[in-house]
């Protein structure tokens, strides 16, 4: 029978990280929370720290091309993503970061140095602690290139054009692919697989299927532990 990462105590002692990085539309969010459900670790979901910062930026209409000003705002406001709930100084905005205008401007303040600087740190501090499925752009690359396990996903633009009109009901499908085509293009220096990820297609695929490869990645890494 195969050993499964959860029937692993060694996990207590070498604690694992599985980055899973991509493009939007790609899965990354809906696998990454399976995925760290499955497994019992913690879900870090760095794309909703950076909608968290451009939401904050719309609420207080900050320049979104002053990346101090952002980088201030990063560190002013009180915010958590935790347990797939997103509070800023105490308000609930889990859904408000879903919003159109978010996806519309998230990528142009999160080009900002001074923005992914602030954010990276809270990124590698959730990673320091381990057991953790943490999923975004660059983590296997930037925010934690020692990650036991690196998947990269990707799906073709019609995939991804309809998960997002599925998430976003009632929207039009060309200013969607419009959306998508320019998150991929203000995204393109971060949304680089790193060269020791395993790349997964996801078109076409069950989301279950692409949770249970990457569980069989993590099971290859605790059977050559042992």
């Amino acid at each position: 029978m195969r050993r499964h990462i959860y029937d692993s105590a060694d996990l207590d002692t070498q604690p694992m990280v599985i980055a899973i990085d991509g493009p939007a539309g790609a899965g990354k969010s809906t696998t990454a929370r399976l995925v760290a459900e499955r497994l019992g670790f913690t879900y870090v979901d760095t794309g909703a720290m950076y909608r968290v910062i451009t939401w904050i930026a719309l609420r207080d209409r900050i320049d979104l091309d002053d990346g101090v000003a952002l980088g201030h705002a990063s560190e002013r406001h009180q915010w958590d993503v935790e347990h797939r709930r997103v509070r800023v100084d105490g308000e609930d905005v889990t859904l408000a970061l879903r919003e159109p205008r978010i996806d519309r401007d998230v990528s142009r303040v999160a080009a900002h140095a001074e923005v992914r600087a602030i954010l990276r740190e809270r990124q590698r501090a959730a990673a320091a602690r381990g057991n953790a499925v943490i999923e975004g752009r660059d983590i296997a690359t930037v925010v934690a290139p020692d990650a036991a396990v690196k998947v990269y996903l990707t799906a073709d633009e019609s995939e991804r054009t309809r998960r997002r009109a599925a998430e976003q009901f009632g929207r039009d499908e060309e200013t969607l692919v419009g959306e998508l085509r320019r998150r991929d293009e203000a995204d393109a220096e971060q949304s680089r697989p790193a060269s020791d990820a395993t790349k997964i297609d996801t078109t076409g695929l069950e989301i279950d299927d692409v949770v249970e490869r990457i569980l069989r990645l993590a099971d290859s890494v605790v059977a050559a532990r042992q």
